[in-house]
């Protein structure tokens, strides 16, 4: 993971580095990520790196144009 600020850029409480969970949608697809990120537990926030970032943008894409053939199916979703 690159440097990350120290500081969370909402509250000004310290970051912690840790893997979190992240879910990503792009059209009528959904997927679940584990990264690293700066968590701030004051607020919430989840800074993450330019790398994975640009990893986020091209797995909405893929999502988005149906392109789910590298993914592992985990269940199905329903809209109530």
């Amino acid at each position: 993971m690159m440097s990350l600020v120290s500081k969370c850029p909402l509250c000004g409480a310290e970051l912690t580095i840790e893997i979190v969970e992240k879910l990503l949608r792009g059209g009528l697809n959904m997927a679940s990520v584990k990264a690293s990120a700066g968590v701030c537990h004051k607020c919430g926030e989840m800074i993450f790196d330019a790398d994975t970032v640009e990893h986020f943008e091209h797995l909405r894409s893929k999502l988005q144009n149906d392109d789910v053939t590298d993914l592992t199916p985990m269940g199905t979703a329903y809209r109530a």
